[in-house]
């Protein structure tokens, strides 16, 4: 690919909103709230191709046995994010979860833990690199919604919703991704690739009406505008105004 090509290329990405949380954080159900807005794409975590790759559950064996298979799931989240992050069917593309949040969360957990050798951490890291520095893949974001939760009320959340997989799942591995987001998006340890609007979600779905109309407000503009891509200005007011 030209030079040339490369960059209209990533020119004309959509304006892309990336929305980032703990384990029961309610990303899907925020999400939701978007699935009637026009020239919008929601694109939900790909869990049923982790959950069936030729009829094997990924995302079972990982849990079931994370030394063993978390180099194998892993490896294909990145696969899968990927390509979340170059679907081009909207001017408008909301994400949940990204290729970021697996590297500087999930696999960084499983690193923290012991369940991933330092030597299956580089390759994946490897990828990643490359992945963005590569000049004809588009990974840029404009705005990332960050989900904050309590590990606690997360933790209930998922009791709640009784996922096969999530059985597994014991509170400090929440609480280990909790910290893990924080250090990422809040004390900004890792790259961040756009800028962090934080919303308490804690507080019930339904009581979030306030924040979903801010975001849909400002998505609206962007809308209307016909921007792909943010344009700087638009996007320092929205962050010194809520950020």
């Amino acid at each position: 690919m030209s030079s040339a090509v490369s960059k209209l290329a990533r020119l004309s990405r959509p304006f892309t909103v990336l929305v980032e949380g703990n384990i029961g954080a309610g990303k899907s159900l925020f999400l939701d709230r978007f699935n009637a807005f026009p020239n919008l794409q929601v694109l939900k975590e790909p869990v049923d191709k982790w959950r069936n790759l030729n009829g094997q559950n990924l995302l079972q064996l990982m849990y079931e046995d994370p030394v063993r298979w978390s180099l194998t799931f892993q490896t294909y989240v990145q696969l899968t994010m990927l390509e979340q992050h170059m679907s081009c069917v909207s001017p408008i593309k909301l994400m949940e979860r990204s290729i970021f949040s697996a590297k500087y969360c999930f696999v960084q957990n499983l690193r923290n833990e012991g369940k991933m050798a330092e030597s299956e951490y580089e390759v994946l890291t490897a990828w990643f690199d490359f992945l963005r520095s590569s000049s004809e893949i588009n990974l840029e974001a404009d705005l990332v919604v960050y989900l904050r939760t309590s590990p606690q009320v997360a933790y209930e959340r998922l009791k709640g919703r009784n996922r096969g997989e999530e059985q597994f799942i014991p509170l400090k591995y929440i609480q280990d991704l909790h910290a893990l987001h924080e250090d990422w998006l809040i004390g900004k340890q890792a790259p961040i690739p756009a800028p962090v609007y934080v919303i308490d979600a804690d507080k019930d779905h339904k009581d979030l009406d306030s924040e979903f109309l801010e975001l849909k407000k400002f998505i609206s503009h962007k809308n209307q505008s016909g921007k792909s891509v943010s344009n700087n200005s638009d996007h320092e007011n929205y962050r010194q105004q809520n950020l």
